[in-house]
């Protein structure tokens, strides 16, 4: 991760869930797991933000603040669907408001799978993010 200016800030949020993903999202934060051994700090700030965390599924109430999140993050930006819900609508996809996964309404780039998703698949999850983020930067920097 030589490469980064600074350590990867990552934005964190939930559509309609249960919020079973969000706890394990905040026991990455714990000592047991440790999340920022990777570098990584949470922001809440998206202008800040390099890493956008999605728990949930997409519904008509949550759509513009996902995309509006999505438009203040600068680019290269990373979009990691974290559990069931987030990456096909999970257990609530037939539901009246459920638009589907967060694919339906941004490019994801990496799927983290469970219901709930467990800390180290999302661990695991956000480290194959920042190789994703590592390819996009490269690009952007052979394009200049």
């Amino acid at each position: 991760m030589s490469f980064f200016k600074k350590s990867p800030w990552l934005i964190h949020y939930d559509g309609s869930s249960c919020n079973g993903c969000d706890i394990e999202v905040l026991a990455c934060l714990t000592p047991v797991y440790d999340i920022e051994r990777f570098g990584i700090i949470n922001t809440g700030n998206p202008k800040h933000a390099d890493i956008f965390l999605i728990t949930g599924a997409v519904n008509e109430q949550n759509k513009e603040v996902i995309l509006n999140i999505y438009s203040q993050m600068p680019d290269p930006k990373v979009v990691i669907a974290v559990g069931a819900c987030a990456s096909s609508g999970g257990i609530c996809a037939e539901g009246y408001n459920i638009l589907g996964g967060v694919d339906k309404l941004i490019p994801v780039d990496v799927y983290v799978p469970g219901c709930a998703a467990r800390p180290e698949a999302i661990i695991d999850g956000v480290v194959k993010g920042l190789e994703v983020l590592e390819n996009k930067y490269r690009n952007k920097n052979k394009k200049k």
